[in-house]
């Protein structure tokens, strides 16, 4: 490896180790999507206790369930992709490596492959947590018992979302890995692509926690229900 390829892996691993902390720095000061929808759901467990009929929020959650789902299935079927070329041999990396990818020397190009398929696997270990959390919240749903007193529905609406708040963060960070697993993959083509694309990613990412217009609207909505529940 060059000390180009050195200088870019280091800043990948600084962007996709350091996405989290600086989150919760932008959090702090303007405020990020992510921490914005903690309030929101747990404003929804905490409707969800007042409800007599419940159906419409499994129906939600069960969507979420399929999303999870949808994403697990995919990513696996990437991971035995990339997988399949990893370890198929040197005849299958070099049959890869003719498509146009850099020319790099065997050893190279497996530890390319292998950031790629690192990336994806921490994806789909995400992905299977928050469907499992998210089957615990749906069981908490349907076990919620008819309760009187706004204290008894904000306890029971807080255990709930002490769930599901890690479940579709969990679902996050599995989305998350794909944009880092297409920033590793422009390393095929270089140290710069590498550099380029995981700036080009964490860029966006944060844009999209912080600026994008779903953020702003949420943290409108995040204030409307933390002024309602202050009354």
């Amino acid at each position: 490896m060059t000390p180009f390829d050195w200088s870019a892996l280091a800043l990948f691993f600084m962007c996709w180790l350091g996405y989290d902390p600086m989150l919760k720095l932008i959090a702090r000061r303007s405020g990020a999507l992510n921490e914005d929808m903690l309030t929101v759901r747990h404003a929804w467990m905490t409707a969800m206790t007042r409800r007599e009929i419940r159906l419409l929020d499994s129906q939600l959650l069960g969507h979420s369930i399929n999303s999870g789902s949808f994403f697990a299935s995919s990513n696996l079927l990437l991971i035995a992709a990339v997988g399949g070329i990893l370890f198929g041999g040197e005849s299958a990396l070099k049959s890869f490596a003719s498509v146009g990818a850099e020319a790099v020397p065997i050893p190279l190009l497996e530890a390319k492959l292998a950031l790629v398929l690192a990336c994806l696997s921490r994806g789909l270990l995400d992905f299977i947590w928050s469907i499992r959390q998210m089957n615990y919240t749906l069981a908490l749903i349907g076990a919620a018992p008819e309760i009187n007193g706004e204290e008894a529905h904000a306890a029971f609406g807080e255990a709930t979302a002490q769930v599901l708040n890690p479940a579709l963060a969990a679902f996050s960070q599995g989305v998350r890995g794909y944009y880092f697993a297409l920033a590793a993959a422009a390393w095929l083509f270089g140290p710069i692509w590498l550099a380029a694309g995981v700036l080009s990613a964490f860029t966006l990412l944060v844009w999209r926690q912080s600026g994008s217009p779903a953020a702003r609207a949420i943290r409108t909505a995040r204030r409307l229900l933390d002024a309602n529940s202050s009354l």
